[in-house]
């Protein structure tokens, strides 16, 4: 009969689903005019209609807020994962019915159309994933192909967020009609390098709380990946930069140079990274390489004084996350991997770097010559924008702290009661001979009281002789205790 039940649920979830993919299909069908779009652009004069700015508000909660919090929820197993996600894709399927049915303006097929359809492939492999998993099949060919199933749906979860950002990026663009013709390889520059400096702010947060276990398994220093990392951009940069057999324009030869001294010092930050010895080693090759960055591209020649003092405030915090990591490791640190042992307990200092990479990547992404041109246009001072993009920084550096806090709460175990005694049980925290660890178990008072929890439990269960010597062997620990009590207050 439970089979039955359960077989049943099964077939209308799937009934269901194949009902709401039929829906998205006939969604899909429908195509958006362009009769009203002035020649030579690629969206229409109307506003924004109310279907379209609902469009928007359920997809960013959708992909910015719920998948990633399922997502963390599934990686610790927490019985929220499933409601969570099942409530996104509902929310996700309506917001892209409304995406397609919304009146006002209007827009020439873009990129974030045509990227809406593989992200709801992605999401409709999950969730298909995700019903496969939880009917828990597990026979004959189902138990041989489990582990690959689980292995898929773990990577296309984790890749979720990342496709989200890059769709959100596109709805803003076109949204505004932006980076189209001479202005899209700028554009790609500043959403690239943009989101590059966010990444790399969140994989600091995501090693400075919950990485550090991790990172002393692979016997390397942070500087290694950090300064690998730079390396391989660097050359990447030093040969698309420029279109080799041209002519040499405007900043060809500055974001090339830039390149090369990305690999150069890469490459030696990556041979600082150990000691003689072979063990991992902190240096400062990856805090120089920011603050050169920052320098070089706050110098760039810009057409609007809006968009020179924006350029210029963004170069000052990225060498201000440069010169903030140089003092983290240099002085805080001292060159160790973290002030406590595992690294869960980080200076207030150390969360100084990365909110600086947020917000200088915020910063670039928002400084776009069509960006700056809407906003001196709306009579907008570079001030206000720089707090507005400092204000969504903050934003995000709360939303990934408070992420990495929900995982490492979940998944952490205890720790032991630093000892303050020279009593091996006392020291080991109530651990002896391999046991488990007690809560409280350093504590004399503690260990009393869970002593007497004990004989009371126990009371039944023994005999009058096993009772006695029980009751001696309790008298000498606790003269024991009150012998290192007394000792210990002498000392004092």
């Amino acid at each position: 009969m439970a089979a039955f039940r359960q077989d049943k649920s099964s077939s209308l979830g799937l009934t269901r689903l194949i009902g709401i993919l039929c829906l998205v299909q006939r969604i899909y069908a429908h195509e958006h005019h362009g009769d009203r779009i002035p020649e030579g652009q690629t969206i229409s004069n109307d506003p924004i209609d109310t279907t379209l700015w609902i469009h928007i508000a359920i997809q960013t909660v959708t992909f910015g807020v719920i998948f990633p919090t399922g997502m963390v929820l599934g990686i610790i197993r927490s019985r929220w994962h499933v409601p969570l996600q099942a409530c996104g894709a509902v929310l996700a399927i309506a917001g892209y019915v409304l995406g397609h049915t919304h009146k006002g303006r209007q827009f020439e097929p873009n990129v974030h159309a045509a990227f809406s359809n593989s992200l709801m492939v992605m999401l409709s492999s999950q969730v298909l994933l995700g019903i496969y998993l939880k009917l828990h099949l597990d026979r004959g060919i189902h138990g041989r192909i489990r582990r690959y199933v689980v292995l898929c749906h773990g990577v296309v979860g984790k890749a979720l967020p990342i496709a989200s950002w890059v769709q959100m990026l596109f709805g803003g663009i076109t949204a505004l009609g932006f980076c189209h013709a001479d202005h899209l390889g700028q554009c790609l520059a500043h959403f690239i390098m943009g989101s590059a400096f966010i990444a790399y702010g969140i994989l600091l947060t995501v090693v400075l709380l919950v990485g550090q276990l991790w990172l002393r398994r692979t016997r390397r220093s942070q500087e290694f990946f950090d300064s690998a990392i730079i390396a391989a951009w660097g050359v990447v940069n030093t040969f698309t930069e420029h279109r080799w057999g041209g002519a040499w324009v405007r900043n060809d030869v500055q974001h090339t140079t830039m390149g090369v001294v990305w690999w150069c010092a890469g490459l030696v930050g990556m041979w600082l990274s150990r000691k003689r010895d072979g063990s991992p080693k902190r240096n400062i090759i990856p805090g120089m390489v920011i603050i050169l960055t920052g320098y070089a591209m706050s110098g760039h020649p810009q057409h609007l004084p809006l968009s020179t003092m924006v350029h210029t405030v963004f170069g000052y915090t990225l060498m201000a996350a440069g010169f903030t990591r140089i003092v983290e490791i240099s002085f805080v640190l001292k060159d160790r991997d973290t002030l406590s042992d595992d690294g869960s307990d980080p200076n207030s200092f150390q969360y100084l770097p990365p909110f600086l990479l947020y917000a200088s990547g915020f910063l670039f992404m928002g400084a776009t010559e069509e960006q700056m041109k809407l906003v001196s246009d709306a009579g907008i001072t570079h001030v206000s924008y720089i707090l507005l993009l400092y204000s969504v920084a903050f934003l995000l550096f709360l939303f990934v702290n408070l992420l990495l806090h929900i995982y490492a709460v979940k998944s952490t175990p205890a720790t032991t009661i630093k000892p303050d005694s020279d009593d091996p049980e006392i020291i080991t925290g109530g651990r002896v001979n391999g046991h488990a660890t007690i809560p409280g178990g350093g504590d004399p008072r503690n260990r009393t009281r869970i002593r007497d929890a004990e004989e009371f439990e126990l009371e039944g269960l023994m005999s009058e002789d096993e009772d006695a010597e029980h009751v001696e062997e309790g008298e000498r620990l606790d003269r024991r205790i009150n012998g290192q009590a007394a000792n210990g207050s002498i000392q004092r």
